[in-house]
């Protein structure tokens, strides 16, 4: 063979860093897009990262959402930044539309203080609130006041140390063990007796094993004159799984006992806290911030961006009016990090833009469910949101991936809104959640004491004109954590 030049014309996609940038920030939630903003903030000195912008809004945002005109103002803001880099240094600007809404309330000038400040009390004084307190340091306070040896004490302060926020020894003796100090020598046989010592402490079941071991601690605490409380001890020791299971009569045959004997015990056991650390948990609420929210006006619903979502992301006029009189490397660095500033803008006005429109193409498909509830939810896809906004699959999936939207029902995130369709009697079809919102109902509704099982609720579903099978049912059950009708029986 010859060796010969050849020519070849081919296309292939490639991924600019531009574009890289743009899909890493659309799957970004807001905690990490913040966080991401920050650290691009901190190595660039023509961004400037506004952390305060948003939570204090501009009075002429109202409730701060943005109208459906912000598709097009951000459209033609973002042309403008392409179209004319060269000249203009700022990053597209856009106008938020007032919404008619309720105005906060300010606090801040009541009782005519005249300092500004609506958190000082009549003495001027700052409001003062207790931290809450710890399961630790409660049973710490109690050891301190509870007579017990420097030894013992160490033990139990160890064993305190050890409690998870259920109040439970998760890690076993074992741990503890190892945890100890080792000029105590301590045995396993003391660290038990110490830790029986703590489970009579407040609240009462701290420090147990198990369950079992929390309920038997409680139930000891306990007058021996309290009707059923030795049944009960029996129940927890050994017969736990049937009554989990609500089989009243074949616990009553285990236990030798009537089934009213057995019913009262059942009902002092449910009465235990099987939590008894989870009262005195401090760890702070944590609360979904929407993305986007819909609201109704008139017969139409409606989508706006919700501001305090949107970054606070903005070019440094003085380093940009510094670049004309940089010379040499240093005007060709600065350059490259303002190109990479509006490069940066412009994708977030692509991800808000994109957010938009998907959260508005999902509102118009499941308009029902807004107006009547999840048994009203249609069938939904992602391919059916893609085609309609005109994006991929992939991008679809990015968008409502930890994004979050507000709604008179509740706040759910996007993905929530889409699911498989199961055939109806008419020809149509239901969604899977739809059918899951009609399954919770009928079991909240059923009788007690004789609950529907899957082939009933499969039965009643049909007279509903829904076509779905026994084992589809008991796997909606399961997701929804219905037990099954054994399970929910109740004794008479």
């Amino acid at each position: 063979m010859k060796p010969g030049l050849q020519f070849r014309l081919n296309q292939q996609l490639a991924l600019t860093p531009q574009l890289q940038q743009a899909i890493r920030l659309l799957q970004l939630s807001q905690l990490e897009l913040a966080a991401e903003l920050r650290q691009l903030a901190e190595s660039n000195p023509l961004l400037e990262f506004d952390e305060d912008a948003s939570a204090e809004p501009d009075e002429t945002e109202a409730d701060g959402e943005y109208d459906t005109e912000f598709e097009s103002l951000v459209s033609a803001g973002s042309d403008t930044a392409s179209g004319s880099s060269d000249t203009n240094d700022e990053a597209p600007e856009w106008t938020e539309p007032e919404i008619s809404s309720d105005e906060p309330i300010d606090f801040s000038s009541s009782n005519g203080s005249g300092n500004g400040s609506g958190n000082r009390d009549e003495e001027g004084m700052e409001p003062q609130s207790a931290a809450a307190e710890s399961l630790q340091e409660h049973l710490l306070w109690q050891l301190n006041l509870t007579p017990m040896e420097p030894r013992a004490k160490a033990i139990a302060t160890v064993l305190i140390d050890a409690l998870n926020t259920d109040g439970y020894l998760g890690e076993g003796i074992d741990a503890v063990l190892a945890a100890l100090p080792p000029h105590l020598k301590a045995t396993a046989e003391e660290v038990e007796a110490v830790r029986r010592r703590l489970q009579h402490f407040d609240p009462a079941g701290v420090a147990s094993i198990d369950l079992p071991d929390c309920l038997r601690a409680q139930l000891e605490q306990f007058d021996p004159g309290i009707p059923y409380r030795d049944l009960a001890l029996r129940i927890v020791e050994h017969e736990l799984e049937l009554l989990a299971r609500n089989d009243m009569a074949k616990l009553a045959r285990r236990l030798h006992a009537t089934e009213e004997e057995t019913t009262g015990a059942a009902i002092l056991i449910r009465s235990l806290d099987p939590r008894p650390g989870a009262a005195m948990d401090t760890t702070p609420v944590e609360y979904v911030a929407p993305d986007v929210y819909a609201r109704k006006e008139g017969t139409r619903w409606r989508v706006f961006m919700n501001p305090e979502s949107q970054p606070k992301l903005s070019l440094n006029q003085h380093y940009c009016s510094l670049i004309a009189q940089a010379r040499g490397d240093d005007a060709s660095w600065m350059r490259g990090q303002l190109q990479e500033a509006r490069w940066l803008i412009k994708s977030l006005e692509s991800r808000a833009e994109t957010l938009l429109k998907v959260a508005e193409a999902i509102v118009r498909r499941q308009s029902a469910f807004l107006d009547y509830g999840p048994e009203a939810m249609q069938p939904l896809v992602l391919r059916e949101v893609a085609e309609e906004v005109g994006m991929h699959e992939s991008t679809i999936s990015r968008v409502t991936t930890r994004k979050y939207i507000h709604t008179p029902r509740g706040t759910y995130e996007l993905k929530y809104f889409f699911s498989s369709g199961v055939s109806t009697e008419d020809g149509g079809s239901a969604s899977a959640t739809a059918i899951q919102a009609m399954l919770r109902k009928l079991v909240d509704h059923e009788d007690p004491r004789k609950p529907l099982s899957d082939q009933a609720l499969a039965e009643e579903l049909h007279n509903k004109g829904i076509q779905v099978a026994r084992r589809t049912v008991a796997k909606y059950r399961e997701i929804l954590r219905i037990p099954s009708s054994s399970e929910r029986q109740r004794s008479s």
